[in-house]
């Protein structure tokens, strides 16, 4: 890891860091206060009509429960969307851009190795995305106090779910840097990218929504194949760590990390077009 390489990324992404967890906090403030107004009439009303009953569910969340709530603003487009500044459009913008603007044989040319700069920017990556996690959930715990819901999550769990997400995303950024050192443009990298992220959520959204039952098979069976069916919040609130789901997470991400520090360091940087 370089130093000097990592003042420099935590300066020149200092602010969209500050503007993104602000972002994080009040979203992860909405959820808990959508709750509170709203839970009980909602469960009402699909109580009253149990044929819209897995309609409740969306991505393993519902806005029955509070640890149900959260899970739905956790794997929210919204949130994914925060996320990805750090998980998917910095580890572009790090590697391939850098090589599409011209820029990363400047870098390269000073004494810093391949895998030194990628080390470092992908333990950037990391710790941005840890501290926009813990900004969810800070979140959370802020407008669980102030609507007088709190008593109903087991706050111990709290850290748990901090490092489910702070795995997951890993893993997509991990995904992203390993298309990013692979390209000398964006496109191809992001094309990539986020073809993986989007058929993923695709699976674990349908299969949510369309589970088998009455012996027919429905698009769960997609679900096990999805990275967000390895994010369960609602799990991880009522029973705690989902040591299968970290596994499985860590797996992926150590592939990638592995495959971008072969392939980076031995090729070739062709001349900008």
């Amino acid at each position: 890891m370089n130093v000097a390489l990592f003042r420099h990324v935590l300066r020149q992404y200092g602010l969209r860091l500050v503007l993104v967890t602000a972002a994080l906090v009040a979203w992860g403030m909405l959820m808990p206060i959508i709750y509170a107004a709203f839970g009980s009439e909602m469960k009402a009303l699909f109580d009253q009509f149990p044929q819209f009953g897995q309609f409740a569910n969306f991505g393993g969340g519902n806005l029955f429960t509070l640890p149900g709530s959260i899970a739905v603003g956790y794997i929210h487009p919204i949130a994914i969307a925060l996320l990805s500044v750090f998980a998917i459009v910095f580890p572009l913008s790090a590697v391939a851009g850098e090589r599409q603007r011209g820029t990363l044989e400047v870098v390269l040319a000073r004494p810093i190795s391949r895998r030194s700069y990628y080390l470092t920017l992908f333990a950037s990556a990391v710790l941005f995305i840890a501290i926009l996690i813990a900004a969810t959930l800070v979140g959370t715990l802020i407008a669980a106090a102030l609507t007088n819901t709190i008593s109903e999550l087991d706050v111990s769990n709290i850290p748990a779910l901090w490092l489910n997400g702070v795995v997951f995303y890993a893993a997509i950024a991990a995904i992203t840097f390993a298309a990013s050192v692979s390209f000398d443009r964006i496109g191809p990298a992001a094309g990539i990218t986020l073809a993986i992220v989007l058929v993923s959520y695709f699976m674990q959204i349908v299969g949510s929504l369309w589970p088998s039952r009455n012996g027919e098979t429905g698009a769960d069976i997609l679900q096990p194949y999805s990275l967000f069916h390895y994010l369960d919040p609602n799990a991880v609130l009522t029973e705690g760590v989902q040591a299968f789901d970290l596994v499985v997470l860590l797996v992926v991400g150590a592939i990638a990390v592995s495959f971008a520090l072969i392939v980076f360091p031995r090729r070739d940087l062709a001349a900008p077009a």
